[in-house]
């Protein structure tokens, strides 16, 4: 009949190696981690440029409104979001969408990484609106 060892007994040569193993698996996991936690940054900075961009552009469009209000709108609602410094590089311009004038807000921004290291993400997001007739 085999001897039966308590939980806590090992054997010499196996002694500390939970700390190996955990070491191991933290080396696989942190980064896994890090890099899913940076997609989503990069997708709600993403998501809130562009829902920026669109009320930005609709405010725009309306009949009293210039492109330059349009633009002012888009940096006040990501100044509140998220942060001015994604706010610095916004432009609206008037366009032409199918024979209708429109009114376009470009917003472009980087996200920085998340960690000690890797490139930050440049993002470049748009909004469109057909302006108002008086």
């Amino acid at each position: 009949m085999p001897c039966a060892r308590s939980a806590g007994s090992r054997r010499p040569g196996e002694r500390g190696s939970a700390v190996v193993d955990f070491v191991l698996v933290l080396v696989v996991l942190l980064p896994l981690l890090l890099g899913i936690l940076h997609l989503a940054l990069v997708l709600h900075v993403r998501n809130t440029l562009t829902a920026a961009a669109s009320d930005g552009a609709r405010h725009a469009a309306t009949a009293d409104r210039a492109p330059g209000d349009g633009a002012a709108r888009t940096r006040e609602l990501i100044a509140g979001a998220l942060s001015e410094r994604f706010a610095q590089r916004v432009t609206a311009a008037p366009t032409v969408i199918d024979g209708a004038a429109a009114v376009v807000v470009t917003v472009r921004a980087e996200v920085p990484p998340l960690g000690l290291w890797g490139p930050a993400v440049a993002l470049s997001v748009t909004g469109h609106a057909t302006e108002e007739r008086p």
